[in-house]
């Protein structure tokens, strides 16, 4: 097998530590189990952040996502959870994690969750005609 769960987020030098950039990541498959059921919840995890001096290497993302597969989590805090991991990981300058989970129950569920760095302010947006 070439990997297993991990709890482990490794992380990689930024490249353009002098300026502002988002990365952005779409998980498609995060998988964790209802605390009250045990049955599955399925969702959709959105990351974006601006790096400050690291950022989070995939692979091992891939492999910390997978490790929320067999434990019972509810989706409020399994959210604020793993953005609480990635912020302590990275510290990046600004992070948000949505969490658009399926519906179960006839609800669907979206958390987001964000960190950011004390006085960091996101550029002004540009407006192109």
């Amino acid at each position: 097998m070439p990997g297993a769960p991990t709890t482990q987020l490794e992380t990689f030098a930024n490249p353009q530590t002098e300026r502002d950039y988002t990365i952005r990541m779409q998980i498609p498959e995060f998988t964790c189990l209802c605390p009250r059921t045990g049955q599955p919840d399925f969702a959709t995890l959105e990351l974006e952040y601006v790096p400050d001096r690291l950022c989070v290497e995939l692979k091992s993302l891939k492999l910390y996502i997978w490790s929320f597969r067999e434990r019972g989590a509810f989706h409020e805090a399994v959210t604020n959870e793993i953005a609480a991991h990635l912020h302590e990981a990275v510290r990046p300058r600004f992070l948000r994690l949505t969490a658009r989970f399926n519906v179960r129950g006839g609800i669907c569920t979206s958390v987001v969750a964000e960190r950011r760095q004390s006085g960091w302010q996101p550029p002004p947006p540009v407006s192109l005609p």
